[in-house]
């Protein structure tokens, strides 16, 4: 299909307009691009005169968006850093490097695979890798990722799901709660540390063991497994954590497991590799494979 060029964006424009309304000021919008108050506003209407629509409400010493700019501002800068990854892949291509655009949830990539990159990258110099932690699923089709470690169920739309691993978690303690005897009943009772987002870790765990968990849970709650481990590790409470999360606390004694009961969500992590890109990340998709020395599929 023939693009037709009156259609193109103008990315200067485009640039300028999300610079004024991230600011709200034209003035300030142009001290960040160097540019005039009188030529952010030129540009402006520029744009306006493109799509005809007006972007911009004057009120006192600001300037509003309407709605059409409100809608507009979402697409304009995901358009923007498409446009800037773009270039930051082209340039490597440029000078005979490659580039691998790996996607990963926040913890699962600070904790376990930023670690073993470094062994990757030695096998291949030259090439480089673009890391992000965008959650959720997402529309490849809108971004320059070649494979995203996935957690859920094996569904992405536009993309082939390998397993990779099953979520194993451990009741974990550390700090002072760290050498103490523990079973089922006394962990009942003691202190726990609960994910918000996964409320049922606690009493799937212990129905497994056939042990009622008291009402109420008592503790405390957090909303990310990075922040449950550096609460466990002050000794704030015993938590259940994946394995593959705390294997150099576990290898330094920071934390200690404390009944050896691992549990399998009904969840796990995959490789999603949008159609088309197979053959780029094989390699990779083969290597992250091995370094998962425990491969259980998760319970159904």
């Amino acid at each position: 299909m023939t693009l037709q060029r009156r259609h193109l964006p103008d990315m200067r424009l485009l640039q300028t307009f999300e610079a004024a309304a991230r600011h709200g000021n034209f003035t300030r919008a142009g001290e960040e691009l160097a540019l005039t108050q009188s030529a952010v506003s030129r540009q402006v209407r520029e744009l306006e005169d493109q799509i005809g629509k007006p972007l911009f409400e004057r009120v006192r010493a600001r300037v509003v968006l309407t709605r059409a700019a409100e809608a507009l501002l979402p697409e304009v800068q995901r358009l923007m850093r498409m446009a800037e990854t773009t270039m930051r892949h082209a340039s490597a291509g440029a000078q005979s490097e490659g580039v691998l655009a790996v996607n990963a949830i926040p913890t699962f990539a600070e904790r376990w695979l930023m670690p073993r990159l470094p062994a990757f990258q030695a096998r291949d110099p030259g090439l480089r890798f673009d890391i992000s932690t965008r959650p959720g699923v997402f529309d490849f089709a809108e971004t320059q990722c070649d494979i995203a470690i996935h957690y859920g169920q094996p569904i992405w739309p536009g993309a082939q799901c390998t397993y990779l691993c099953s979520e194993i978690v451990v009741p974990v303690a550390g700090g002072a709660l760290r050498g103490r005897a523990m079973d089922a009943a006394r962990l009942a009772e003691a202190p726990k540390l609960h994910l918000s987002a996964r409320p049922t870790l606690w009493p799937d765990w212990f129905a497994r063991l056939g042990q009622p968990l008291p009402e109420g849970r008592a503790g405390h709650w957090v909303d990310q497994f990075s922040l449950a481990i550096e609460a466990v590790k002050g000794g704030m409470g015993y938590a259940l954590l994946p394995l593959y999360l705390i294997e150099g606390e576990i290898a330094s004694g920071a934390l200690e497991v404390v009944m050896d009961v691992p549990h399998s969500t009904d969840m796990a992590y995959y490789l999603a590799i949008p159609e088309g890109r197979e053959d780029k990340v094989a390699g990779f998709r083969d290597w992250l494979i091995s370094q998962v020395s425990f491969r259980p599929r998760a319970a159904g």
